[in-house]
């Protein structure tokens, strides 16, 4: 069946699945939104909680909608039912939650950096750790808003101030020597894979050529 609306379209596989919550999780103790004459395609008790368990892993509404196979539209009509109250206090809850899973996944991005390939003239070097420096501000900015906020006592420490170029070179330092004691095994691995492309390719080749 075509649908009128083609972006109201929904399907279980194009979400990513949620990570689980445990059976007895507060978030999913709700009192679902009563269906008095449900139908093939209402959304039961089972699937408020799946929606509720995927937004809280993901902090998206539409694609936990996705998840569970419901459009968007349906969600928002079923929140705004006499009797889902509980059920809409679990959705604020579960985006509270999926928005701090978020949130803790950049802050690990902005300390721990990312790993990415130095390559020169065509030839991979091997790999450094690369920081994303804005990101790091924003967090500092607004988790220690005393120090690093328009008031704080480092909010002039900016791209270009003595302190921060000094403690950026100290860095920069580091990583490039951690980069180096990685070099040999980059390399080994960079060329072990090489060498299985050119035994697929060769071995390709043998079959046309048979």
């Amino acid at each position: 069946m075509t649908r009128a609306t083609p972006s109201q379209a929904t399907s279980y596989v194009t979400a990513p699945a949620a990570e689980p919550l445990a059976e007895d999780d507060p978030l999913l103790g709700f009192t679902p939104a009563p269906h008095t004459h449900p139908r093939k395609n209402s959304i039961t008790a089972d699937r408020q909680r799946a929606f509720i368990a995927h937004l809280a892993a993901t902090g998206i509404v539409k694609q936990a909608a996705r998840h569970i196979g419901a459009s968007l539209e349906a969600l928002y009509k079923l929140r705004q039912r006499p009797g889902a109250e509980e059920f809409a206090a679990a959705w604020e809850a579960a985006v509270d939650r999926g928005v701090s899973r978020l949130e803790d996944c950049a802050l690990a991005r902005a300390i721990a950096g990312e790993e990415r390939m130095v390559v020169s003239s065509g030839k991979v070097l091997g790999t450094e750790v690369r920081h994303n420096e804005a990101l790091v501000m924003f967090f500092l900015k607004n988790r220690r808003a005393d120090r690093y906020g328009s008031n704080g006592a480092l909010a002039n420490v900016v791209p270009g101030h003595p302190l921060y170029e000094r403690i950026r070179e100290e860095v920069k330092a580091e990583l490039r020597a951690e980069a180096r004691a990685r070099r040999p095994q980059v390399l080994a691995s960079l060329n072990a894979k090489l060498d299985k492309m050119r035994e697929r390719r060769e071995a390709a080749e043998k079959l046309i050529s048979s």
